[in-house]
């Protein structure tokens, strides 16, 4: 019913600058939050940044002042800017959204993207 397609990712040196897009589909009505999480090889799935339907940002403390989280309200887009990006940004970063309301009344508690691996390295 809802399909959430990124974009984006691959492999950058460290201080270079990646950009990831998520675009959800599927008769979508509302979204109440949405946003990145990521998962490094061994790790738990952490969040990195999430925009609430309000319009706040979390971030995760170790990516602030180098990521920024931004949103196309009617393309129902998040994108993730990254830069300065550091070796330990390496991991698979998934999109997120959660709490939809679909146009046909259907009420869909969180979807997931399929992922897309972000690796930096010299």
């Amino acid at each position: 019913q809802v399909h959430l397609v990124q974009s984006g990712g691959g492999l950058v040196q460290p201080g270079g600058s990646l950009r990831l897009s998520c675009a959800a589909s599927g008769n979508i009505e509302m979204i109440n939050a949405m946003g990145w999480y990521r998962q490094a090889p061994g790790q738990e799935r952490d969040m990195v940044a999430v925009f609430s339907r309000t319009g706040s940002i979390n971030y995760q403390d170790s990516v602030k002042g180098r990521f920024t989280i931004s949103r196309e309200d009617a393309k129902n887009t998040v994108y993730l800017q990254m830069d300065k990006l550091k070796p330990e940004d390496t991991a698979v970063y998934y999109c997120h959204a959660a709490g939809l309301w679909l146009t046909t009344g259907v009420f869909v508690e969180g979807s997931w993207g399929k992922g897309t691996l972000v690796t930096v390295s010299s």
